[in-house]
């Protein structure tokens, strides 16, 4: 646990700056946290997205994804990624004090989802995932592992397009290349997706859908 301290109030934080519990939040936070995301200073339009994604947050106890924030408000992704440069979940969400860990969800899926991930279904190879269904080790995914995440997020009637992989892979070179996850909003522009076509291809988001699938995670 660390902290973050902006103009005399100390909040508990995690490893990444992402605030640990939501209901501390105030815009004492998102002010000082928004000039680590290169956001100098929240305008109206940086207000209207935070307060629409902890709306959502205090209405559902989950995180939304970007989707459901970027239609909420009338933005396209290039316009949100101008508003928050670092990214989704490493800006937005950070300034909003809501992360997508947070997000509440029944015990019963987190055990039925993992036992089906470990099991692998038709494969003999042991994949090892977390409570969420993420694989630990991004070296050890592969095409199986991808249709069986597909199908159990019930993607695409659990069969992936030609569109799916292009994205997929696409995702597992940038890691390979530059060690890193791109953002959606890279992935959309080097995909030459726009988000309703990216959002069809993956209803649960891009860190709950795509990256999911292909092995790998934010941190």
């Amino acid at each position: 646990m660390k902290h973050f301290s902006h103009m005399g109030k100390t909040y508990e934080v995690d490893e990444h700056g992402c605030l640990l519990d939501p209901a501390c939040w105030d815009e004492n936070f998102a002010e000082g946290v928004a000039r680590e995301c290169d956001v100098p200073v929240l305008s109206g339009e940086h207000w209207d997205v935070v307060r629409s994604l902890r709306q959502t947050f205090a209405q559902t106890g989950n995180c939304p994804t970007i989707f459901a924030v970027c239609k909420a408000n009338g933005l396209r992704p290039q316009e949100m990624q101008k508003l928050f440069p670092t990214g989704y979940h490493r800006g937005v969400c950070r300034v909003a004090g809501v992360h997508y860990r947070v997000s509440h969800m029944p015990y019963g899926d987190h055990l039925r989802e993992s036992v089906a991930d470990l099991r692998a279904l038709s494969s003999d190879k042991i994949y090892a995932t977390d409570v969420r269904g993420f694989l630990t080790d991004p070296e050890s995914w592969d095409e199986n592992f991808a249709v069986h995440r597909a199908a159990e997020l019930h993607i695409a009637g659990g069969q992936l397009t030609d569109e799916h992989w292009r994205i997929i892979y696409y995702l597992r070179d940038a890691y390979k290349v530059q060690r890193r996850i791109p953002t959606i909003y890279e992935t959309c522009e080097n995909c030459n997706l726009d988000l309703d076509a990216f959002e069809q291809l993956f209803p649960d988001g891009y860190h709950r859908g795509a990256l999911k699938v292909a092995g790998l995670r934010f941190a």
